[in-house]
């Protein structure tokens, strides 16, 4: 998530202050309503419309012909109902048309918006859409299943935009930056190589992580003949898939098909979906959904009573208000049991309350217990939420089954984030040996880690492993790449290259959960933009010469990968496992070695010994006596072994890493 510029209208607005209706002293006063049918309910005879809006003195509905533009060729007052709620039920077969909702509130009439929970909407998401929901299903979708996971030991994520691996003209895809684009079989370079789904599934990860694919505010979805760009961190409309990524954003129901295709495609090829979700605030502020309905009561409000900004993006949203936590939770559910997404990634997952997060995290996983909830546990500004309260990173071994992101690992791999300049130990900084151990236990408490040390945390953050998400790099800042050429202009290509393979290296053989930025395999190359939220195609898009350029890497990687899944060793479910089995060696500067030993988590390798050498010259390091198999040497991985090293010491060639093994 970055800090995004875009909404630069909504903070302007957010010095307005909310006055409350007389018959309310607090937004803790407002009715809660705690029935399931807010929304619409489409069925062939009639339409059932309910909104809660308990400030509204009335509410019209209004009905389109068409998507956009256009006077509505009906209008109805709808009917005060029980705890704040309105309701209209309209006897006729209105399957096609659009529809709003406005509010008269302190006797204004407010913008014409669909409901926070519309599931259809027409091009630009001004408009509910009347759908059946049933028409929208792809072929056997009612067999659609999930692919078969163990647990969340087993998880690899790739985060990917859904058009960044299609729109290059070398793709070979055909459907260029939509949802089918990802759904082809077959594609391939001009030279040869696999792209697209073929190359997600060669890879061997376990999960793909979409950047927002909801329906968001920045794409003009009648002018996707202009070219336009953006991440998605600008919530519309929670419940609907992004129009630009559809083949006919009028038309509420080809978004949702084309979406359900790409996810059951994914399935079928054994990979598992996640959804990057945007609660925390929304693209709009003072003209969004939720305002436009129930003004001010979605959002947190400051001392002044102006809106809050702890996302940095004009407001935040206020997830321990009944509503508002009923709201994320039904939309959540929404996409599991509508769309079967596998899990959520939660954007400044700490502007939301601990509450709220355990509260999804037990609903959702009482649907599928292998739902993954992960976000990050910090917020871009301050927030009226006490810190005891916020699902703040440190806070993470408060809450059950919500993993978050590992800002740690990450910096100490590569430097401060937001420092291009800084090195990390992968670029041969020193001081950074118990940070990388505490990354390598995954936030857990061990014996060995001196934790005043640590760069940014001075105990562990998670009870147990699978609460860490392990990374070196995300769509945020810049690639992995661009990091080392900007903090490493000395270095040769070859010499990047090390140090980007050892990145990888201590990402996936690490305990909890690792994280790849999507390209990352490839060296990808965003040519050292750091903050490409809304940036051209030709800075966001894979180019897939990458792949003939830096096979090394691809073929790397993907050996990494096929070594974490082939040994449960990189994989402990507990931090007692880790206590018991991770021993860390005496080491020089700029090295951390440690040995997993005991068939850890049931391997068939006795003990592994693994050897991280920052240093950007050849190292000896002492290791313990006895014959051992290599496995991994520099660039060269064997897990039937390379040769075997006897004696008390190993030469490990500079910014690179070695992995041996005894099997009894």
């Amino acid at each position: 998530m970055k800090l995004l510029p875009l909404i630069v209208a909504a903070i302007m607005l957010s010095s307005l202050e909310y006055n409350l209706p007389e018959k309310y002293s607090s937004f803790e006063e407002y009715p809660v309503y705690d029935g399931f049918d807010l929304g619409l309910e489409y069925h062939m005879d009639a339409s059932k419309f309910k909104i809660w809006a308990p400030t509204a003195q009335k509410v019209r509905l209004h009905l389109y012909e068409k998507a956009l533009g256009g006077e509505p060729y009906r209008s109805l007052e709808m009917t005060l109902s029980e705890k704040g709620t309105w309701i209209t039920i309209i006897k006729e077969n209105l399957k096609g048309k659009y529809y709003t909702f406005q509010v008269l509130h302190q006797n204004q009439w407010l913008d014409e918006v669909p409901d926070p929970y519309v599931y259809a909407v027409g091009t630009n998401g001004k408009r509910g859409h009347i759908i059946d929901l049933n028409e929208t299903n792809p072929v056997d979708w009612e067999n659609d299943k999930s692919p078969i996971l163990r647990g969340y030991e087993d998880i690899i994520i790739y985060e990917l935009h859904v058009r960044d691996m299609s729109t290059h003209a070398n793709s070979g895809i055909q459907q260029k930056g939509k949802f089918l684009g990802l759904t082809i079989l077959g594609t391939q370079s001009p030279d040869g190589e696999e792209t697209g789904l073929d190359h997600i599934k060669s890879l061997g990860v376990t999960h793909v992580h979409l950047l927002p694919a909801y329906d968001y505010l920045s794409i003009d979805e009648s002018k996707l003949e202009e070219h336009q760009f953006n991440w998605g961190y600008d919530p519309q409309n929670y419940n609907v898939p992004e129009g630009s990524y559809s083949t006919n954003p009028a038309d509420g129901a080809v978004r949702i098909k084309e979406f359900k295709q790409l996810i059951k495609t994914f399935h079928d090829h054994g990979i598992r979906v996640i959804l990057d979700v945007v609660y925390n605030h929304t693209g709009a502020t003072e003209k969004s959904n939720f305002n436009q309905l129930v003004p001010g009561y979605y959002y947190r409000q400051n001392a002044t009573g102006a809106f809050s900004n702890a996302s940095g993006c004009g407001n935040e949203t206020a997830s321990e208000r009944p509503m508002m936590r009923k709201f994320m939770l039904e939309s959540l559910k929404h996409w599991v049991n509508e769309y079967h997404i596998d899990g959520f990634r939660f954007d400044l997952m700490a502007i939301h309350d601990m509450e709220s997060m355990d509260l999804i995290a037990r609903e959702l996983r009482a649907i599928d217990p292998n739902i993954f909830i992960y976000g990050e546990g910090w917020t871009a500004g301050d927030s009226p939420l006490p810190d005891d309260k916020k699902a703040l990173k440190r806070n993470t071994y408060l809450m059950d089954h919500v993993a978050a992101f590992s800002d740690d690992i990450r910096d100490g791999l590569k430097g401060h984030v937001f420092a291009a300049n800084a090195k990390g130990f992968i670029s041969g900084k020193e001081g950074l040996e118990e940070t990388i151990k505490f990354g390598i236990v995954a936030s857990t408490q061990h014996p060995q880690i001196d934790y005043k040390q640590v760069n940014y945390s001075d105990t562990a953050w998670a009870k147990s492993p699978l609460q860490t998400v392990t990374y070196v790099s995300c769509h945020d800042n810049h690639t992995l790449w661009d990091r080392l050429t900007l903090s490493c202009p000395e270095a040769s290509e070859e010499a990047k290259k090390s140090m980007h393979k050892l990145a990888l290296t201590i990402v996936l053989t690490s305990q909890g959960i690792p994280f790849l930025h999507a390209g990352v395999e490839l060296g990808r190359t965003k040519y050292g933009e750091e903050n490409s939220y809304k940036s051209p195609d030709h800075i966001n898009q894979f180019d897939w010469t990458w792949k003939t350029k830096n096979k090394d890497i691809f073929k790397y990687t993907q050996a990494l990968i096929a070594l974490r899944k082939a040994h449960p060793a990189f994989r402990m479910t507990s931090t007692e496992m880790l206590k018991k089995h991770i021993r860390f060696l005496d080491t020089q500067e700029k090295i951390v070695a440690y040995r997993i030993s005991g068939h850890a988590n049931g391997d068939h390798w006795k003990d592994i010994l693994l050897i991280f050498n920052a240093n950007n010259t050849l190292k000896k390091v002492n290791i313990p006596k006895g014959d051992w198999m290599m496995a991994l040497n520099a660039a060269e991985i064997n897990t039937e072994g390379l040769r075997i090293v006897k004696g008390t010491s190993v030469d490990v060639a500079g910014s690179s890493a070695m992995i041996l093994f005894q099997t009894n």
